[in-house]
């Protein structure tokens, strides 16, 4: 007898964001970089969690200096993109989602965006 083993649900980096503590477990090359830049921009862009208020945690030097790297780059592009939300990449999903809001909101997205740059070296992005 065969047991059916069900294929794991792909991450909704546009879903409710998680609350509490977060694992994304993958394999190489799957996207979880590019995931955990997005769900960082997003509870910056939110207001759900500060820069100060965010653990991020990867496996080796190497990774982390990536992470860290691309977190930065993905709060760049988001408070940018933010600055005129008609011209948005149609291939940039977060930024679009960031930017589908009434003016007032997408300008404090873009304020809490800049906010966490400024603080960005202090942030918490560290080796286990």
């Amino acid at each position: 007898m065969t047991i059916p083993v069900p294929e794991p649900e792909a991450f909704n980096l546009l879903g409710p964001l998680p609350q509490g503590t977060t694992v994304l477990e993958a394999s190489a090359g799957t996207g979880k970089t590019f995931t955990i830049a997005g769900l960082v921009a997003r509870y910056v862009a939110e207001g759900v969690a500060t820069m100060d208020e965010q653990l991020v945690v990867s496996f080796s030097r190497e990774s982390t200096r990536e992470l860290r790297e691309r977190v930065r780059e993905r709060l760049v592009s988001a408070r940018d993109g933010l600055v005129d939300p008609a011209a948005v990449p149609p291939d940039d999903e977060v930024l679009a989602y960031l930017a589908g809001a009434d003016p007032a909101t997408v300008a404090l997205r873009r304020r809490r965006l800049e906010e966490a740059l400024t603080v960005f070296d202090a942030a918490t992005v560290t080796t286990t």
